[in-house]
């Protein structure tokens, strides 16, 4: 079981950016994929971002494409969500989560089943 915590959610205007960090312990870092969901208030938990094992692949949801950018740092067992022009529509509770299979590979549209872990959330709010 993979142990997550986020940080980096805050209040920002549109047009403003914020970065994510997710920090995972208890599973050798380099041997399964983690993604970023979100749920806005009112809706479901929606994929945002998911990076591979070994960061060579990447997939976004439409609504983020261009804009945000996963990334892993594996010296520090910690992944990343940048988040560039914001907008009111990305306000949302993000939580990381970690594929509980090993060496696990997605498509553009991945299955939210594959992941076993979540850390508990962090609150982005963007104003207009």
């Amino acid at each position: 079981q993979v142990q997550l915590v986020e940080s980096g959610g805050g209040l920002v205007q549109a047009g403003g950016s914020l970065r994510l960090s997710c920090a995972a312990s208890g599973r050798t870092f380099n041997q399964y994929g983690m993604g970023w969901f979100r749920q806005p208030p009112g809706k479901e938990r929606e994929f945002v971002a998911v990076i591979t094992w070994s960061g060579g692949s990447t997939f976004y949801a439409d609504s983020v494409k261009g804009r945000f950018t996963i990334s892993r740092d594996y010296a520090k067992n910690t992944m990343f969500l940048q988040m560039n022009s914001l907008k009111p529509a990305d306000t949302a509770s993000y939580y990381c989560a970690a594929d509980r299979r090993t060496w696990g590979y997605y498509s553009a549209s991945p299955d939210i089943s594959h992941f076993g872990s979540w850390g508990q959330g962090t609150q982005v709010t963007v104003s207009s």
